[in-house]
């Protein structure tokens, strides 16, 4: 079988690997609002890290398939999403109820966003800034896990973690309004189905 060709089966490595990801992400959620920061940041990590392996097998071995597609962008979305959200419950972290909400809200719109380009058969694959802004958000919450494992000291980790948050938070909203305007040029060239 060909990288290019899909994959009927559901049953192999990458989902496999993306399933694994996916408990991984419930395990951070689970740890953080416990307090568990060191053992959550492990696992953060170990999650967020092998994003790359699903898909390179995927496409290596012929083994890409739509639920793949779908699954995958999913769990990076959780990972994320569902960090932001589980910090919320520690005040010492430095992350507003608000922040979590405009991460998940921003999500929310790109996908309904790629799903309205890409249905009317437009091109809506993911950006640098976007994958800049998954990087920093990355980054930011690694901080943030580091500087409530060593309870804020010393304060250069504190400092560094709360502008790593800001800057992750102002990434998030600018990606979110850059692919609003791309989606908006999109479906502007997008010929009228209807005669």
């Amino acid at each position: 079988m060909s990288a290019t060709t899909p994959s009927t089966s559901v049953y192999n490595v990458p989902n496999a690997l993306t399933t694994a990801r996916f408990a991984l992400a419930i395990a951070v959620m689970a740890l953080i609002p416990m307090r568990y920061f060191t053992a959550a940041m492990i696992v953060f990590v170990i999650a967020a890290s092998t994003d790359w392996m699903d898909g390179y097998w995927a496409r290596k071995y012929g083994q890409v398939t739509k639920l793949g597609r779908i699954f995958d962008p999913f769990v990076d979305k959780i990972i994320v999403c569902g960090s932001f959200i589980a910090l919320v419950e520690v005040a010492p972290s430095g992350v507003a109820s608000w922040m979590a909400t405009a991460v998940v809200a921003r999500e929310l719109l790109v996908t309904s966003l790629r799903g309205m380009v890409e249905g009317s058969g437009g091109d809506f694959s993911a950006s640098q800034l976007g994958k800049w802004k998954m990087v920093l958000q990355c980054v930011a919450i690694v901080a943030v896990l580091l500087s409530l494992m060593y309870g804020g000291q010393p304060e250069w980790l504190a400092t560094t973690a709360h502008v790593l948050l800001w800057a992750a938070i102002v990434l998030t909203v600018y990606s979110g309004y850059d692919y609003v305007i791309r989606a908006a040029r999109v479906l502007r060239d997008v010929p009228d189905p209807t005669p």
